[in-house]
């Protein structure tokens, strides 16, 4: 028998006030309970509203939509649905085989059919309001407007935010009204096969869009390796996209529409999700597998440290999107896409490093400029330092450079500091050592000891000019900088002792000690034909950095143009005053203090790279001025 209880509640339900008329009034036999009444009253009064919105009977039901046309009646039939379905429940529960029982079964079908076609409508309709984009963003502006209480600043922004949030608001609830009565109702197949069907062909057309396809390793040997390049800059970008809005956004909206149930909800996201993210996800393990070959380009190692990156920093988000445990393997396939991702990373470096120390080009880079090696292996550091976060990810448990390898007056290394970013630093260290002593084996290639440490000079002062102005500063620190830097200038200073101090030694120490004309002649012909020496050996050399080439010429010219003023000035005079005056002056003398000082001016530029460098050389050079 049905208890008091639910009497009491149909019989409340049957007598809800309404705009709606309600059933007709009965006229009660003596065998009618009050509770025959009751049922009798909400099979009636459901009867009503279902047969009117029955697709079958009614032409204007059939191409209209209820909650379009009439949100206020849609509510109303939801409702009715719901108290159809308590009323069923107590039938079966006294009579099985009730013709009552019966009935409402009948209008129960032609409410489900009704409710099926209103689902499939909004879901259809709404796209715009519903794709996962618009949800997502919706979430976060709703978001931070409730943080922030003057966003946005803009009236018209805000009126626009305002009327999305309010249209896709109303659809939503309206899919989660409709979701929560055919589920209560018994009909939970039928409206999750409505909604897996769309949704996830949005999902599936999402990933096609972001240009995501089914990939093989056999297809990945065969690309070439600008199209490897653009699959994975569209797999960078999909993976933004897919994290940010399409699986972010398809999460909030199931969540919402299924909110009743963690089951469904659980079924429905794994169902409509599984297969775009396992294909997101699978993409970087098959091009880490390919990867792991020996001899990639260098440059895959960034490609690949942006993967790794894009999968590390959506950490968070794939875990929480794919939280339920029935979607658990793409979580498994993103750790694992991480993992190949790590083993082709520290493959590559341990490549990188021996392709370093096995460079065996015997290229002589003229005037002693910056080897190739150096800014190739420069620019690759300059670059890996950006990825310093990761890398110290992914070289974690991997064993670092042996500290005993590195000299105390090379990098102050810490033997009680075995931190991650520590060991990270060294590694760094480390390499750009391994460049050095091959920069440093390299200068053997010039006979001349002075333009070896001009080569040395360039090389260094380009390593720590990109340590200063990448990363690198920050994992090397500034001390290992003003090391480096003022290694630089004792390399510099050693080629200007060994390439001009000789002319500068032509010259006599003690300019005060009487000479004679012979032996003024003679010295005059010794730094003419010392300075022409050097001139021509090193009138080819170059040096790239600008400041740095300023530099050396201003030193190199204070060293030695104020000692041959001096010279010239106090000694020429006695050469003008023998036999043969200003004619044997200038076969004697050929240069002046500003001969001297423009070819010095002239030096240490590639040919063609300055407009002094068409100057002829000093051999060909007649001075003509009067001496003062």
């Amino acid at each position: 028998m049905m208890t008091r209880k639910a009497m009491i509640n149909i019989c409340c339900v049957a007598t809800t006030p309404s705009k709606y008329p309600p059933p007709p009034p009965l006229t009660l036999t003596p065998r009618q309970s009050l509770e025959s009444a009751a049922i009798y009253g909400v099979i009636e009064s459901a009867a009503d509203i279902i047969e009117r919105w029955n697709t079958e009977t009614n032409t204007f039901a059939k191409v209209t939509s209820m909650f379009y046309e009439n949100k206020q009646e849609a509510m109303v039939f939801i409702e009715r649905v719901k108290d159809l379905q308590k009323t069923m429940d107590v039938l079966v529960s006294e009579d099985p085989n009730s013709e009552r029982l019966l009935r409402a079964h009948k209008l129960m079908q032609i409410a489900m059919k009704r409710l099926q076609k209103e689902f499939y409508q909004i879901l259809s309709m709404n796209r715009a309001y519903l794709d996962p984009e618009s949800v997502s963003t919706r979430s976060s502006l709703t978001s931070a407007r409730s943080s922030y209480s003057d966003f946005p600043e803009d009236v018209e922004d805000l009126d626009t935010i305002v009327e999305l949030e309010e249209v896709s608001s109303n659809v939503m609830t309206d899919l989660r009204s409709i979701a929560e009565c055919m589920i209560g109702s018994g009909y939970a197949k039928e409206c999750l096969s409505i909604y897996k069907s769309i949704r996830k062909s949005i999902i599936d057309e999402g990933i096609y869009r972001l240009e995501v396809e089914k990939t093989s390793t056999g297809k990945v040997k065969k690309m070439s390796r600008e199209v490897m390049e653009l699959k994975i800059r569209s797999w960078l970008k999909a993976v933004k996209v897919s994290m940010e809005t399409l699986f972010k956004g398809e999460k909030i909206l199931c969540d919402h529409v299924f909110e009743s149930s963690d089951a469904i909800r659980e079924s429905c996201f794994s169902d409509i999700s599984r297969d775009g993210a396992l294909l997101l996800f699978g993409f970087p393990e098959i091009i880490a597998t390919k990867t792991c070959k020996k001899h990639s380009p260098p440059e895959k190692l960034f490609r690949l440290l942006d993967m790794y990156t894009a999968i590390a920093g959506n950490w968070q988000a794939i875990e929480s999107i794919f939280s339920f445990d029935s979607i658990s393997v793409v979580r498994s396939l993103a750790l694992k896409s991480l993992i190949s991702l790590s083993e082709s990373i520290r493959s590559l470096l341990v490549e990188f490093e021996s392709g370093i120390q096995n460079d065996s080009s015997k290229m002589v880079v003229p005037g002693g400029g910056v080897h190739p090696l150096t800014i190739s292996v420069m620019d690759h550091l300059s670059l890996l330092a950006d990825y310093s976060n990761v890398l110290v990810d992914i070289l974690a448990g991997s064993p670092p450079p042996d500290r005993s390898l590195l000299p105390e007056s090379y990098f102050n290394v810490s033997e009680s500091d075995d931190s991650p970013s520590s060991e990270l630093t060294i590694r760094f260290a480390w390499l750009i050592l391994v460049l050095l002593c091959k920069i440093d084996r390299k200068s053997i290639h010039y006979k001349d000891f002075s333009v070896q440490y001009l080569f040395l000079t360039n090389n260094l002062q380009h390593v720590v000019s990109r340590a200063r102005s990448s990363n690198l500063k920050n994992l090397l620190g500034e001390d290992w900088i003003t090391r480096h830097f003022a290694k630089m200038r004792q390399f510099a200073g050693s080629y200007k002792r060994l390439a001009w101090g000789p002319v500068v030694s032509s010259l006599p120490e003690n300019r005060t000690v009487e000479m004679t004309p012979e032996e003024v002649k003679e010295r005059f012909e010794k730094f003419s034909e010392s300075f022409e020496n050097a001139y021509a050996k090193h009138s080819v050399c170059v040096v790239a950095d600008p400041n740095l080439r300023d530099e050396i010429k201003v030193s190199i010219a204070r060293k030695l143009v104020p000692i041959y003023r001096e010279f010239y000035n106090t000694r020429g005079s006695v050469i003008l005053a023998g036999a043969g005056g200003a004619r044997n002056l200038s076969s004697v003398v050929r240069f002046t203090p500003e001969d001297i000082e423009n070819y010095l001016s002239d030096m240490f530029t590639e040919k063609g790279s300055s407009g002094n460098s068409s100057a002829s050389s000093p051999s060909s050079c007649r001075s003509g001025q009067s001496m003062s």
